[in-house]
């Protein structure tokens, strides 16, 4: 599962992957292993799994660790084979209804968390077990250990949740909108065999989606316009907004409260399922018992979906500082040999949260999340132009008499010239979208900063919009724009008017009435901003090629076609009657 615009980068991990290219750190290494083992469910259906050793494990008894995949269990053959080399007894199994398992493939289903209780049990029961099991994956392997845990298996040692999802809240559904990534990830994930060279078919997904923006067909049309009807596709569509449906497949307050053994939760700056993976950590140190609580560690890095497993120092781009570069295999070993072994703990883990300082190339620790800053930078928005482009900008400083009562953008959703753009590989320094940008976008810089500035959390956006539309969707993303005019990427979120306020019925907009939005949902990033940088914030239509389209009308977005589109005229206001802000995070002064 990837963030739609990092989509090409989560393709070439994923064939890499399948193509056995060999990766840092997991050499190929002589273990033993059994292939075709079966594992029985309670209602009869057979799992299939792959069983790997070290060469002298006979007469040992072992901790394992196991990976749950509907990505087939051969993929994770070079994982297995480090562990092996290690001491652990290493399990892959492939998911129910994949790979050589018996059953049908429910995605994202709460048979995945029973299937999950009873594998780790049937561990324990077996002869070359010590009876101590620990849970491993990213992504869809991630959620797997989440969902498993909801079922208190005795035998269940400890989780190392990667990337995870959460439902409703980063996929299928990030911020009541959904994309066109979705139907693709159904088809990687279709029948009981790999689907790796149709899901990295780039050409023939970026025609079909772009069909779809140009066509005006509705959202609910792509899948057989791909020509892949699903009815989990339909199934997701019903719930746009986070309800009870999303929330049953989610660890409760209940379930959060009763759990009592170590977690390691790893994510990063640009990974797209960071909102899934912080809102499970989130939930836990909302709702966890102390003791839980206490056992519950944080990495957080500058990597993207696969970097979260696989870290590397270029992405989209940049390249960060050397130190982002560790060994995550040793990590996860020493952590494993720490809570299931003799092992000592960690020694990259300092304290409860550990992040990466990217621009200082430094790693910090915290005892909790909430600590990293203590106090904030207010950026109030202001602007002499009404209508905005690449040299006529608004600004954000500190002061509240910034001028101009309001900046203005207009947006036709039948101009589909925006999502013709192909996708990028520096999508971290790009600017063409920036530079592009004449009447249908809003930019603010700050002035230059005069000492280098650590930002580390969760920005937050207070702006007042007005609009003749009753929906429409708007982007912001938050840019460090460096000394020779080059910038990156920092951290974006989206909001779709009618969910403004986070509800499960849609408010349509007044039109004519200023109307307070709170960009909230940005992702957590740490970042040195250098003395002389400046900040950029971006605010336009949300309407680019992996988007879901939003024509702006009152009608279900899922349903809307070219017939339902409204151009919208959206301003934003900036007035001492209704001030827009920028609030940063600092970080604790050493």
């Amino acid at each position: 599962m990837c963030k739609p615009q990092l989509l090409v980068f989560c393709l070439t991990t994923l064939l890499m992957a399948s193509s056995g290219i060999a990766d840092p750190g997991r050499a190929d290494t002589e273990v033993d292993f059994t292939w075709g083992v079966e594992i029985p469910m309670a209602d009869g259906t057979v799992l299939a799994a792959t069983l790997y050793r070290p060469l002298d494990y006979k007469g040992k008894k072992l901790p394992t660790i196991v990976t749950i995949t509907p990505y087939i269990s051969d993929r994770y053959q070079p994982d297995a084979q480090y562990f092996a080399r290690h001491g652990f007894a290493f399990l892959v199994v492939d998911t129910r209804g994949r790979g050589n398992s018996d059953g049908e493939f429910l995605p994202l289903s709460n048979q995945d968390g029973i299937d999950g209780a009873e594998v780790v049990q049937w561990i324990a029961r077996q002869p070359w077990s010590n009876g101590k099991v620990g849970m491993r994956g990213g992504s869809y392997g991630g959620y797997n250990q989440w969902s498993t845990v909801r079922h208190a298996p005795k035998n269940l040692t400890t989780i190392a949740p990667v990337a995870s999802p959460y439902h409703g809240i980063d996929f299928p559904v990030a911020n009541n909108i959904g994309a066109p990534y979705i139907i693709q990830w159904i088809t990687l994930t279709s029948g009981v065999t790999a689907q790796n060279r149709i899901f990295g078919d780039a050409k023939f997904w970026g025609k079909k989606y772009l069909a779809y923006h140009q066509n005006g067909v509705a959202f609910n049309e792509l899948d057989a316009l791909v020509g892949r009807p699903s009815e989990v596709f339909q199934q997701w569509l019903k719930y746009s907004s986070y309800d009870p449906y999303w929330e049953q497949f989610v660890p409760s307050p209940q379930e959060l409260k009763k759990l009592a053994l170590p977690i390691l939760t790893i994510t990063g700056y640009h990974d797209g399922d960071q909102p899934g993976a912080m809102k499970h950590y989130s939930q836990h140190m909302k709702y966890g018992s102390k003791r839980g609580k206490a056992q519950h560690y944080l990495i957080l890095g500058p990597w993207d979906h696969s970097g979260t497993r696989l870290p590397r120092l270029e992405i989209g781009g940049h390249t960060f500082g050397d130190k982002a570069l560790f060994d995550a295999f040793g990590l996860d070993k020493d952590w494993y040999l720490w809570t299931m072994s003799d092992g000592a703990s960690p020694e990259f883990i300092k304290d409860k949260v550990t992040y990466f300082v990217a621009g200082a190339n430094q790693w910090k620790s915290a005892p909790s999340l909430e600590s990293i800053s203590d106090r904030e930078l207010v950026l109030t928005l202001g602007a002499d132009v009404t209508e905005h482009n690449a040299y006529q900008t608004g600004v954000m400083n500190e002061s509240t008499d910034v001028g101009g009562e309001f900046s203005r953008y207009v947006y036709d959703p039948l101009d589909t010239s925006k999502a013709e753009r192909p996708l990028v590989a520096d999508y971290l320094t790009d600017q063409s979208e920036v530079i592009q940008t004449d009447g249908d976008g809003l930019i603010f810089h700050s002035a230059p900063f005069e000492a280098a500035t650590e930002i580390s959390g969760y920005p937050r956006l207070e702006a007042w919009f007005e609009m003749n539309v009753a929906d429409t969707d708007i982007a912001v993303s938050l840019y460090e724009v460096f000394e020779d005019g080059s910038s990156l990427a920092l951290a974006d979120d989206v909001v779709r008017a009618r969910y403004r306020d986070k509800g499960a019925s849609p408010q349509f907009m007044q039109p004519g009435k200023p109307t307070k939005f709170v960009f909230e949902d940005f992702y957590f990033f740490s970042r040195l901003v250098a003395q002389g940088s400046r900040l950029r914030l971006f605010v336009r239509p949300a309407n680019g090629l992996q988007q879901q389209r939003n024509y702006n009308s009152a009608t279900p977005v899922i349903a809307q076609t070219r017939k339902d589109a409204v151009t919208a005229v959206v301003k934003l206001h900036h007035s001492k009657d209704y001030p827009s802000r920028l609030i940063l995070p600092l970080a604790k002064a050493q």
